[in-house]
């Protein structure tokens, strides 16, 4: 799987042929939790489900993969068949009867065609015979190439993929940057008309007299600084960007690393817009959930 990234989704085919045999591969992959494997082998070629699910638990982490191979004979004419192992070994029978003809003096008149089709296993009729060992091994000499061309797929959508997250996180940047300032900005205006009120208070409470806790005031105000104060949510958010970012630089098997980040922005996105206490702040807080659904979304589709 190397450091690319790769998506959970792709699909690849590829053809062989061998000893008078033909077939076809085809491999689909769709998204799923784990890694689960299906497959659908043609008679004879049961002997290829080990290699086939150990080269997958190696290339692939997760994803619901399905393969098929479908057996075809090459054959003639009116369902006969050619059995290109029989027919080798039926003219190298000829060939070693007319040398050992020669040698005790006699000549042996020269085989025709039709000769050597008739000897039998060189001609077959009906329904698929016995698959011959060198067919199955030369479609098990195909599987590394059969699952090169469906992760030639799942990079380039992977590619694609990690470009869009980057571009979300960028906006999730510049989202994190403008909730920011603008809780700077409330911050401010709130200190100074909560100062105001305050001092307004002080003064009354004097002028009549009115014994006020000062502790308990203090107590109140750092309680409803802490319930507005934004810092440390714009401090994980910041974070976690940064996370994001190196698990796409980093590359592999990304997708449930990612998948937990998101969940991660989301809860972020949510502290914020219960402390906003502004429109703005408000408007920020959500346009960051939208873009985070949109990013988990994309998330989800990585291996």
């Amino acid at each position: 799987m190397g450091n690319h990234i790769h998506s959970m989704t792709g699909f690849a085919a590829l053809s062989g042929s061998h000893a008078g045999l033909s077939w076809e591969w085809d491999i689909r992959a769709v998204n799923a939790r784990g890694l689960d494997i299906r497959l659908r082998l043609a008679e004879g070629f049961e002997a290829l489900e080990t290699p086939l699910r150990r080269a997958l638990g190696t290339e692939l982490a997760r994803g619901s993969v399905s393969i098929t191979l479908k057996l075809a004979r090459r054959s003639l004419e009116n369902g006969i068949a050619l059995n290109v192992d029989g027919l080798n070994a039926a003219l190298a029978l000829v060939d070693a009867a007319r040398q050992q003809a020669a040698r005790q003096g006699v000549e042996l008149a020269t085989a025709s065609i039709a000769d050597v089709l008739q000897m039998r296993g060189v001609i077959e009729t009906g329904g698929i015979a016995d698959i011959p060992a060198s067919a199955v091994g030369a479609a098990t000499a195909q599987i590394p190439d059969l699952l090169a061309a469906l992760n030639a797929m799942r990079a380039s959508e992977g590619a694609a993929l990690a470009a869009v997250l980057a571009g979300q996180l960028a906006r999730l940047a510049a989202l994190t940057d403008a909730a920011q300032s603008c809780g700077e900005a409330r911050a401010a205006a709130a200190g100074a008309v909560l100062h105001d009120r305050v001092t307004a208070l002080l003064a009354t409470a004097k002028q009549g007299d009115t014994a006020l806790d000062s502790a308990r005031l203090a107590q109140e105000l750092a309680l409803l600084a802490v319930k507005t104060d934004i810092t440390e949510e714009i401090d994980r958010l910041k974070a976690h960007i940064a996370a994001a970012h190196a698990l796409l630089a980093g590359g592999g098997a990304i997708g449930r690393r990612l998948d937990f980040l998101m969940q991660e922005f989301n809860r972020e996105a949510n502290t914020l817009c219960s402390k906003a206490q502004s429109s703005d702040l408000t408007r920020i807080g959500l346009d960051l959930k939208v873009v985070i659904d949109q990013m988990r979304e994309q998330a989800q589709n990585l291996e």
